[in-house]
């Protein structure tokens, strides 16, 4: 069974996904420590693709398929038929900058899908992410959460621009559906609801 969800009109429900993630190839991680404990964290904009990765990276020569960002980037020339023909989505991790995107991809609405990738839930840069891509790049199509994606984040992801959620594999996907009705009127404005509650119910005199 799929554990992809999919709202359509503010409805969520289980679909097959048609697209092909692509992934990086495994390298060796340089173990960092810090106080002795390894540290998993990658900070902001850090480089953590080699160009061997991009160059090895195996692309799918036919179907609708999501590019990581850095191989995107690198090999654009190779893929610039299929972005125009919509075959070409992005996925980008959370400690990667939006603005790498929007400097090789002057029209993001020209992808069908943006996807963001959580390796490690640790932090909310997924949320924010999220809401810059709506707000202030004025993305409009499909936008993707999957990685370390739990039932509890669901709801915020909805209220960050998310439309679509790739739930662990060891996880529940029909749990996590329900998350999504977690709460019903939240108090204050956000992308699927800019209004806050005061501007959305008049509660008379």
């Amino acid at each position: 069974m799929s554990n992809l969800i999919k709202l359509n009109n503010g409805v969520a429900s289980l679909v097959e996904d048609d697209w092909t993630l692509v992934q990086l190839p495994a390298t060796q991680v340089e173990e960092r420590k810090q106080a002795g404990k390894v540290v998993l964290f990658k900070l902001t904009g850090e480089a953590t693709v080699t160009e061997a990765q991009i160059a090895d990276t195996v692309i799918p020569a036919t179907g609708k398929i999501i590019l990581p960002l850095s191989v995107f980037i690198a090999r654009n020339s190779e893929i610039k038929d299929r972005i125009a023909q919509g075959e070409i989505g992005v996925w980008v991790a959370t400690h990667e900058l939006l603005e790498n995107l929007t400097q090789q991809q002057v029209d993001l609405n020209a992808l069908p899908i943006i996807a963001i990738f959580v390796e490690r839930f640790a932090d909310g840069r997924i949320f924010s992410l999220g809401n810059l891509l709506r707000t202030r790049f004025g993305f409009k199509n499909e936008l993707r959460a999957f990685g370390d994606v739990l039932r509890d984040q669901l709801f915020f992801l909805k209220r960050s621009g998310f439309t679509s959620y790739l739930i662990r594999a060891d996880r529940s996907a029909q749990e996590a559906i329900a998350s999504l009705g977690d709460f019903t009127k939240p108090y204050q404005g956000a992308v699927d609801e800019p209004r806050p509650v005061f501007k959305r119910y008049n509660r008379g005199a």
